[in-house]
């Protein structure tokens, strides 16, 4: 049975059934919406919902899927004018209670290619996974349809206009081997 329900405490991993699934469906309530947008720099989130399953994954780990819904509201990174954005994606995450670290090599650490597992601890917060997992895919650089970025046009109070085309690194090379005659070819 799944219960929608507007926050959810942290899933306590000894009361979780080991023959069975545990099922959550997330749906924050305004206040809650405003929060997030919030504390992600969002104009807007007008919907947002968690819904999944835990379940067991041997002895000892689980294993959360999940589909996150949700619309955000950004700013156009040309305009600043607002940005509606529909996000569909499936959550998947395998909880270790055995999970190796990578190494730490001169006070680095090499992030693993399998970023779906992570150490069991005594709880599963699902409501963090389902902020973290909007965070990782809202859109990086929102654009409306129609933004374009016009030609920038830089100068300095009796000096000739540098436009676009000057600030190439190799535009000036290129304009000396022309006058040079060479074509680049040997």
């Amino acid at each position: 049975m799944t219960t929608q329900t507007a926050t959810l405490p942290p899933f306590r991993v000894d009361d979780l059934p080991q023959n069975r699934v545990t099922r959550f469906d997330l749906v924050p309530d305004q206040r809650r919406l405003a929060e997030i947008a919030a504390d992600l720099g969002l104009l807007g989130l007008q919907k947002l919902r968690f819904q999944g399953l835990l379940r067991a994954s041997g002895r000892t780990d689980w294993r959360l899927e999940a589909h996150l819904g949700a619309t955000v509201e950004q700013a156009c990174v040309v305009t600043l004018d607002p940005v509606r954005t529909r996000i569909e994606v499936d959550i998947t995450r395998l909880f270790l209670k055995s999970h190796d670290l990578p190494e730490e090599i001169d006070g680095e650490v090499e992030m693993p290619e399998d970023d779906t597992t992570e150490d069991l601890k005594a709880e599963i917060d699902v409501e963090h996974i389902m902020r973290e997992s909007l965070a990782l895919n809202l859109p990086l650089y929102p654009r409306k349809e129609d933004a374009e970025l016009g030609e920038a046009v830089f100068t300095q109070p009796g000096k000739a206009a540098m436009r676009d085309e000057d600030a190439r690194p190799f535009a000036g090379l290129a304009a000396l081997r022309d006058k040079l005659g060479g074509d680049g070819e040997k």
